[in-house]
């Protein structure tokens, strides 16, 4: 999928190395023509030394080299073979992607989890910028090309531990090469991804650092994320956001039948969902918590006003709320993230009470909506509830970065450990970065993950 609908989605993507800008007087530079000082198994004199590294590790396969990275940068498309089943080969295995940026073997790797289909832009994570470190990106199974070959995939093995394993399995081959210190990463539900890996291999990697990680501890109490949107920014705005739905829903039959014709000329439809009115519904409903998650202003001037026409409130809506995203087209390739979300993530609520005369789908927001009836779904109630019990007694070297103004991070991971951190940007959205901290924060932040790669 396009960068425009990712960033609409509940759990976008991850931070970007653009945003490292601010901190770029302390990074440390990747490995130059020049070379560093010392050398090791795939970063000789030779150009196709890395290239011989991953050709002797088993399962790898390099699929290509690229152009396109930065300086000092070499940039391959790679896939590893693994189990659909890690505790039974037998069930078959996929083709996961992998995506490396080598710079040197003497460098950190850091290990950078999407949740969602990898990007083939050779993007270096915001660690990896201030690290000059190499960067594995990891496609998330069931996404993207890393899927079972098979007409249907089965989902029951679309969950935490098997997707955890899958980053066991790539750390611990891929360390064979590069043998210094390793950091995960990632953003939204690439930075869960992280923390889930951390889970059940705390040892893997040397620290993790997870951006805007939404922690659904209880999936049947969302009143953290109903006080969040009932408080966040000023009440102007709020009730602006709330008369804003009122007149979407009092224009439906006009909004819809637009929707219908997009639809139409797009090729696409609303099967999935079920219908234009059902979708256009939903995107009505999740409008305020989009605006907040993605949106760079809190101006009430950004909401359309009582006096805003039809024409201006679909078009606030389609950017907003992305109505695209609920559509056959998009929404078949985010059927395995609502899957997740409706067996073992959860899912967040939105305040109705202003809208209930005008609603006409219940539960309309629930996963089961995106996921067609044929794939069976049943809720994990302690998946969650495991993960927060790891993180809050025994995570340790885990540095989680979220933004004040990010209703998905409404509930956040506490980990209690000395070694770990929970660092808030002020006023930013669901796409935190470490340059978005205050100048004290910033400063601890990057002391541990120095300290936690032993680089300076």
């Amino acid at each position: 999928m396009g960068s425009w609908t990712r960033r609409r989605l509940l759990l976008s993507g991850a931070a970007s190395a653009a945003s490292a800008a601010g901190l770029a007087t302390t990074a440390t530079a990747p490995a130059t023509a020049a070379g560093p000082a010392r050398t090791s198994k795939v970063t000789g004199s030779g150009r196709d030394d890395v290239v011989e590294g991953l050709r002797t590790l088993p399962g790898l396969r390099i699929i290509e080299e690229r152009q396109g990275a930065e300086e000092g940068y070499r940039y391959f498309v790679l896939s590893l073979r693994q189990p659909v089943d890690h505790r039974n080969w037998a069930a078959g295995t996929f083709e996961q992607r992998l995506i490396l940026l080598h710079t040197s073997a003497d460098r950190p790797t850091v290990l950078f989890t999407t949740g969602y289909e990898a990007s083939l832009t050779p993007r270096r994570a915001e660690p990896t910028v201030l690290l000059g470190a190499n960067q594995i990106q990891v496609e998330h199974r069931y996404f993207g090309t890393s899927l079972p070959p098979t007409p249907t995939p089965d989902y029951s093995f679309l969950t935490i531990r098997q997707a955890a394993d899958d980053h066991h399995r790539i750390v611990r081959l891929l360390r064979t090469l590069y043998t210094g210190a390793w950091i995960s990463t990632g953003g939204s539900k690439g930075g869960m991804a992280s923390v889930y890996h951390r889970r059940f291999h705390p040892h893997d990697v040397d620290g993790t650092v997870a951006y805007s990680a939404v922690n659904n501890v209880d999936d049947r109490d969302d009143s953290a994320y109903l006080r969040f949107l009932d408080t966040v920014g000023n009440a102007a705005t709020r009730d602006a956001l709330k008369a804003a739905q009122r007149r979407l829903l009092l224009n439906r039959a006009d909004l819809v039948a637009r929707y219908q014709a997009w639809a139409a000329a797009a090729g696409t439809g609303f099967d999935i969902v079920g219908s234009a009115d059902k979708a256009f519904e939903i995107a009505v409903l999740r409008a305020p918590f989009m605006f907040w998650q993605n949106g760079e202003s809190a101006d009430t001037s950004a909401v359309p006003g009582p006096d805003a026409s039809t024409d201006t409130l679909y078009a606030w809506l389609e950017d907003t709320a992305a109505l695209p995203v609920y559509a056959d087209a998009t929404a078949r390739h985010y059927i395995p993230y609502f899957y997740q979300l409706g067996t073992q993530l959860g899912y967040f609520d939105v305040p109705t009470a202003h809208l209930a005369d005008l609603l006409r789908h219940p539960d309309a927001m629930q996963p089961r909506t995106f996921v067609p009836r044929d794939i069976p779904m049943r809720f994990d109630p302690a998946a969650m509830p495991d993960i927060d019990h790891w993180v809050s007694r025994n995570g340790h070297r885990l540095l989680f970065v979220n933004g004040t103004q990010d209703p998905a991070v409404a509930e956040s991971f506490h980990p209690r450990s000395r070694d770990s951190r929970v660092l808030w940007a002020p006023g930013s959205n669901h796409h935190a970065t470490l340059s978005g901290l205050s100048p004290d924060d910033r400063a601890e932040a990057l002391t541990l993950l120095t300290r936690w790669t032993g680089t300076r």
